[in-house]
Order: structure tokens, then C-alpha cells, then sequence
């Protein structure tokens, strides 16, 4: 049994530019008892799904900005809270927390959902996690179309000195400070937003997840989840043939521009990046014209 802990739902309350109610599911095969929450919106029997998934140490809060957009498709808008972050419970020890315990858990939750025609929207972790996905063959069959934004297909490489130093400073903080580091980056987040951020963590016995998550990357050939990427790397470059669409924002130092361009020449008929300047590593963040350019892009649904 996991002792997870669960954010009390007031810590919630009056959430800026995000109306949704949240969903619950605990009883998912392997996961019985921990309850996984969602953002679960637009008509159930749409003919098009956005799976949105979030990164490190965010939630899905950070998509609030690209959500309005895909809803006003017609299309339904599906973004889960990893365990450990956002609204789900938070297993309290690191050692709970793995590559595999969190890839597997969303495997099942889209196949609780029959999710179909999915986009897979996808940043930081979202990407390390969601890019390796389509291995799966029975989630293969189920994506249609790809958003990807400030991440990395993580392949038992270095990802570079700036992975590597933001690794160390998390594993050096207990109670690391959620909202404050991604108000560095993003400077136009008010007092209220940066509050959002921290919601999920009333103390640092909350916080296993954000603090152990960057040391689960895989860097190196033999981590859990490098010969997954391994393979995924393959799939992207050889397997698919849907469209792709890919913004970057060019000021983050871990994720930026250098590691964009590898993971596009690795993305089959990936095209030219939207640069969005000055944007953070939560990119999200300047979300609403990448939304609406990646529905250009697509067609207009």
C-alpha cells in the first residue's frame, strides 16, 4: 500500500482563469486507492481529444491558457495531475515515484477513458513520459496528431549542464520552492497565479514527487525508461505519419532551442518551429497563440 497524501480541496479554491471543475478516478487497475484527478472538458463524444500533460513541478493548471482554444474546436480536452502533483495524491515517499509507475498509469487512465483521436499536447515531463506513449501499439492506434513544446525524448543521453544543475538544486531542496521557480522564468505570472502553483504543496512532506522527479529523467543508457525512449526515438523517426506542431520558447536554458532542434530532426515531418521570444521553459505560459496557431496548422480542429 502507498501512503500518499491529499491535498486538502481548499487550497484550490478561486483559482485565476481556471473554471473547471475537476474529475476523479481511484480504483485504476494497479493505482486502487489513489485517487488521480483531471481537468475533463468539452463533449465526451467529441471526434477529437487533447490529452494535455504537464512537467515538473507543475500541473495541469499550466494549461489554462491553451485550454479555451481547443475547447472552442468542438473537441474535448483531457488533462491529467501526474501522481504527485496538482490535485492527485502524493505518495510521500521518492521511492514510490518512477519512470514506469507514472508512464503506466497514464496507459490506463486513456484506456479508462477510450480516448480516441487523441493530440498528444505535451511539455517537459509530459514529453519524457507522453513521447514514449506510442510504443504501446494499442495507444498508437488511438493518436492522431502531436503538440510538443520545451521537452526531451530522453534516451539514456546527457540532456546537458543545465539539466544537470537544475537535477542537483532539487535534490538539494526538500521544500522546493514550486511557485517561486516558475515565476523565474516566466516574469509575467501575478501574485495570485504563482499562489496556484504552490497550491498543491501546503509543506515540503507533499513535495517527494517535485523534488525526486528531475533524478528519474533517464541520462544515462541503463536508467529505467532509456531503452523505452530508445525505442520511441525509432517510432517517431520511422512509425509515424500524422502531423506535428512545435513551439519553443527560446529563453529556456535546460530545454531551449539546442535540444528543440534535435528532438524536431527526430519527429517525421516535424516542420519549422513556432519561436515564441522570450518564452520560459513553461511555455504554456504564452499558451493561447500556440493553441490557436497549432489549430491553424491543423486544419482549424
Amino acid at each position: 500500500m502507498i501512503d500518499a497524501k491529499r491535498t486538502p480541496d481548499e487550497r484550490f479554491a478561486n483559482l485565476p482563469d481556471c473554471p473547471w471543475a475537476p474529475h476523479y478516478i481511484d480504483d485504476l487497475p494497479g493505482y486502487e486507492g489513489l485517487r488521480a484527478a483531471r481537468i475533463d472538458e468539452g463533449p465526451q463524444g467529441a471526434d477529437r481529444t487533447f490529452l494535455c500533460l504537464h512537467g515538473e513541478p507543475s500541473w495541469s493548471y499550466l494549461y489554462r491558457r491553451m485550454i479555451p482554444a481547443f475547447l472552442e474546436s468542438g473537441a474535448r480536452v483531457v488533462a491529467p495531475d501526474l501522481y504527485g502533483f496538482g490535485r492527485s495524491d502524493k505518495p510521500v515517499r521518492q521511492a514510490d515515484y518512477s519512470f514506469y509507475f507514472h508512464r503506466n498509469y497514464l496507459l490506463a487512465l486513456v484506456e479508462r477513458l477510450d480516448l480516441k483521436n487523441i493530440t498528444l499536447v505535451v511539455q517537459d515531463w509530459g514529453g519524457v513520459l507522453g513521447l514514449t506513449l506510442p510504443v504501446d501499439d494499442g495507444f498508437a492506434a488511438r493518436l492522431d496528431r502531436l503538440i510538443v513544446m520545451n521537452t526531451v525524448l530522453a534516451t539514456g543521453a546527457s540532456v546537458g549542464p543545465g539539466f544537470t544543475a537544475w537535477k542537483t538544486y532539487a535534490l538539494s531542496k526538500p521544500d522546493l520552492p514550486v511557485g517561486a521557480l516558475i515565476a523565474r522564468g516566466t516574469p509575467h505570472l501575478t501574485p495570485d497565479e504563482i499562489a496556484a502553483y504552490d497550491a498543491p504543496y501546503p509543506d515540503a512532506s507533499y513535495k517527494a514527487g517535485a523534488q525526486i522527479f528531475p533524478a528519474l529523467v533517464p541520462v544515462e543508457p541503463d536508467m529505467a525508461g532509456a531503452e523505452l525512449g530508445r525505442a520511441a526515438r525509432e517510432w517517431w523517426s520511422n512509425e509515424w505519419t500524422g502531423q506535428s506542431f512545435m513551439a519553443v520558447g527560446d529563453a529556456d536554458p535546460v530545454l531551449g532551442p539546442p535540444q528543440m532542434a534535435v528532438l524536431r530532426a527526430t519527429i517525421r515531418g516535424c516542420p519549422e518551429p513556432m519561436m515564441i521570444a522570450g518564452g520560459g521553459h513553461f511555455v504554456q505560459e504564452w499558451g493561447e497563440p500556440i493553441a490557436r496557431a497549432a489549430l491553424v496548422a491543423f486544419g482549424g480542429r
